[in-house]
This record gives C-alpha cells, structure tokens and sequence, in this order.
C-alpha cells in the first residue's frame, strides 16, 4: 500500500482505518464476505469518486448506485485483491493505474448478509471505463467530490410508510441511497470534505426505486 497519496486524501487515509463502527453495522459469524473500491481520482471538474449503478436486470440490488465490488472469491488474494478485480470487470479500471492507499473496517450489510471491506485506492494513472457486464452495471460515473458536497443535491430519504432510511445524494444522475450512501457521508465526513446541509429535507423513495429495492 503506497503512503505518498495527494495531501487533499491524507486525512481520509489516517483516519479510514479507525471509524467507528454502529453496533447495527457489525458483521455477524454468518455474514459472506466482500470488497468495494472506493476509488479517487482528479477528474476534468476536481476530486472525483467513481460509482457505478447496477443493472434493473439484476436480482439483489437491482439499479441501485454502488461502488465497484463484490464477493470475495476464492481465487481473490484477499479484499484488496477482489475489489480491484470487481472494478475491471465491472467498470474496466486497469489495476496498475490504482494504487491502494488503505482499507476501512468491515461493515454489514444485512439485506446480503455480507461483511463488506471498503478498499481507498487513488487512481493514479486513470483508465476508460464503462460498464463491463451490460446485464450487471448500467451506468459508470466518475462523480466530482464537490457535487457530492453540494448541500443542494443532499437529501433524507423515507419509504412511503413513514420510516427514514438514511441519507441520500443526488449526483450524475443518479440517487445515491441505502448502503452507499451512508459509506460515503462517512467517507466525506472522515476526509474533511463534508460541508452543513439540511438533514430535515426529507423525501420518499420513488416508486420506482422501491420496486428495485424489493427483488432482492
């Protein structure tokens, strides 16, 4: 793991491997586990993180905002080593061009029963990407740091019967909700960046979204 990351990541790379994880968040025995690449980058429009969005198609998950990433296979050399595989084969980004800076605790994720790595890498010479299993990823973006910061694309969502579920971004024409969402007010948060919003602007999911949600 490189220590030498551009000096806008160092405080996200000293203070990612002592977050706090919620008691709701701790992986259980049973929990599979998993990696996602939280990778930075300097893009035409600043600091950017790269997303992706899964396919309609897919069973679990279905069209929801992610990082790349994915179970951890056995042939996987461990976290670091599946999430840089899931990002090729999801979003084309070439290994070499990473270099893996540090990796955050695990964290469940209840709706999968996954204990999931989250794995910051900086993007040091970036790739094309683009969506590598169209029945997999619909949608590949490398969203600017500051759009995610944006007080104004910030938002509470909350399902139809009443109860919050979290926070929420609206960013590259996507709506960064559940899991990821939550990663990445971390993330902002831990490196600095995180900027006053209002928490009480609250809204349902979409209709849509919700149908997605509830396949897996």
């Amino acid at each position: 793991m490189t220590q030498t990351p551009p000096a806008w990541l160092r405080p996200l790379v000293d203070a990612a491997p002592r977050l706090k994880v919620p008691p709701q968040l701790r992986p259980g025995p049973d929990a599979r586990p998993a990696a996602v690449l939280i990778l930075f980058g300097d893009g035409t429009d600043g600091p950017d993180v790269l997303l992706t969005e899964r396919a309609a198609t897919l069973s679990a998950h279905a069209g929801q905002p992610a990082f790349p990433g994915g179970r951890i296979d056995p042939e996987d050399d461990g976290p670091v080593d599946a999430a840089l595989r899931e990002a090729w084969e999801e979003a084309g980004v070439q290994r070499a061009g990473v270099d893996v800076l540090t990796t955050m605790p695990e964290l469940y994720l209840p709706h999968s029963r996954h204990r999931v790595t989250p794995v910051v890498g900086w993007w040091r010479e970036p790739s094309e990407v683009a969506p590598g299993h169209p029945g997999e990823v619909a949608t590949v973006a490398r969203v600017p740091i500051s759009d995610l910061t944006d007080p104004t694309n910030r938002l509470t969502v909350r399902h139809p019967s009443g109860l919050r579920m979290g926070p929420a971004f609206r960013v590259g024409g996507m709506l960064v909700w559940g899991f990821t969402a939550g990663l990445l007010t971390q993330v902002l948060q831990a490196g600095g960046w995180d900027r006053p919003w209002d928490a009480g602007h609250v809204e349902d999911l979409p209709p849509e979204v919700l149908d997605l949600a509830s396949r897996g």
